[in-house]
């Protein structure tokens, strides 16, 4: 695949994902398609050297993975990882806020900051909705479906520079009474039955007509502007949830690349929900999800002492953990170490932190380096300032609950953790060659 079919299919999956939920949806629904067959966690597994597996649970975490002729435990996995969130704006339980005429009437959503966003740029745009809800069917059994109402349906207005004339030099936002999104102007909260609203869009968008009643709901607001090529040539991709679909899309296209894998082909893909709030959970990347798939697998194709084999196939397996850097800022260059400021376009880059909030080691960075070399594919560094916070990924956690060497890597990008972030148009293309060439290795 080309770069421009490359960044065309990425614009694509970015705007088929508003949540993890679509996220996972839609790479299952390519996967499966380029052969991979679809594994539940609950049934008995009975898996074939050189078979193409998928796997998801709670339908916002997936695991993809190839096998090779030989014996895991003898080869080891390439295995690379990414996560599904990103931070964004989360309906809570009891969704509807009461309406007060003397606020004007307006009905708004209730909602609490899902991750570390970015909130000033959630202001003045136009927001949708999209998600997944449970419900009671008519017979009594209970369902979940996907739902994305893909057009316009709330804004979070500003308070006017007349009205707060310290907006440009002092503004503070109070996420509990500054968010809630406005969705039409009502005389009572009686005038909007969210339940029944709920229940009318999965009969229109999904076709389902036996609900009986609503029983929660994940729902997301996002930003409903398009993924876009931006820039005089082009320069930079624009979109929603750059971190970290845009590493989903590059691990998942790099696996599907490797279509005639060797004998020792054990190949990996895993991503995990909740990176943007811990990991912390059952699907997460400090939850069992990737241990337990590993354990499942070994136990089926490897020989010997079942558990000294997972620790042989883990202590010859390299993860990879894939999420975006802090690109060089224009305005912003003096929040940069001088020579560890990456720039845009000017390939991926390499993770490092002292204290490990990124799991690189020089071993990992010299294999790396290496593969990119040989694919002459330019890389880059990154180090915070010594006197600035480091963020963290997937990479430490995963590296410390398996015991496998891992090297944290991505684009650098402008603007991480708003609703609307920027990436060079060149980047991605570059990972998603070094990915593959790791899986081919």
């Amino acid at each position: 695949m080309e770069k421009v079919s490359f960044n065309e299919g990425l614009l694509q999956f970015l705007q088929q994902s508003p949540t993890p939920f679509h996220a996972v949806q839609t790479m299952q629904s390519t996967l499966r398609e380029a052969g991979f067959e679809i594994l539940h966690e609950e049934d008995t597994w009975r898996l074939k050297p050189g078979g193409r597996y998928i796997v998801q649970r709670n339908g916002s975490s997936i695991i993809a993975f190839t096998l090779g002729q030989g014996d895991p435990a003898e080869c080891g996995f390439r295995m690379s990882g990414a996560h599904t969130d990103s931070p964004c704006l989360k309906l809570k339980p009891n969704a509807v806020m009461p309406v007060n005429p003397q606020t004007g009437g307006a009905l708004q959503f209730a909602v609490e900051v899902y991750g570390g966003a970015l909130l000033a740029p959630w202001f003045d745009r136009d927001l949708s909705l999209a998600g997944r809800v449970e419900f009671r069917c008519s017979d009594g059994s209970l369902a979940s479906a996907l739902l994305n109402w893909q057009r316009p349906l709330a804004t979070v207005p500003s308070l006017a520079i007349h009205l707060d004339r310290e907006a440009n030099s002092n503004r503070t936002i109070n996420a509990q009474k500054d968010l809630p999104p406005v969705l039409a102007l009502q005389t009572s909260a009686a005038d909007f039955d969210f339940n029944q609203w709920i229940i009318t869009a999965l009969q229109e968008q999904q076709g389902i007509d036996n609900v009986d009643s609503i029983l929660a709901h994940e729902l997301y607001f996002y930003d409903t502007q398009a993924p876009a090529m931006v820039g005089l040539n082009e320069d930079f991709v624009a979109s929603a949830r750059l971190d970290n679909l845009l590493s989903c899309y590059v691990g998942q296209q790099a696996l599907l690349a490797d279509r005639q894998p060797a004998a020792s082909g054990f190949n990996l893909l895993v991503c995990n929900d909740h990176e943007e709030v811990g990991s912390n959970s059952a699907c997460g990347a400090q939850g069992p999800f990737l241990r337990s798939v590993l354990a499942r697998i070994s136990a089926q194709l490897s020989s010997g002492d079942a558990a000294e084999a997972v620790e042989r196939m883990t202590r010859r397996s390299l993860f990879l953990s894939i999420d975006n850097a802090h690109g060089l800022h224009p305005n912003f260059a003096d929040k940069h170490d001088n020579n560890h400021g990456p720039l845009l376009n000017q390939g991926p880059v390499i993770k490092v932190n002292a204290n490990q909030r990124y799991a690189t080691n020089s071993r990992t960075t010299a294999l790396f380096k290496s593969l990119c070399e040989q694919a002459d594919i330019p890389v880059q560094s990154f180090v915070v300032r010594s006197d600035m916070g480091c963020g963290s990924t997937i990479g430490p956690v995963t590296a410390a609950g398996l015991g496998v060497e891992t090297i944290d890597i991505g684009v650098p990008t402008y603007g991480m953790h708003s609703i609307r972030e920027l990436a060079g148009s060149d980047d991605a293309w570059y990972l998603a060659r070094a990915v593959g060439r790791f899986f081919q290795s």
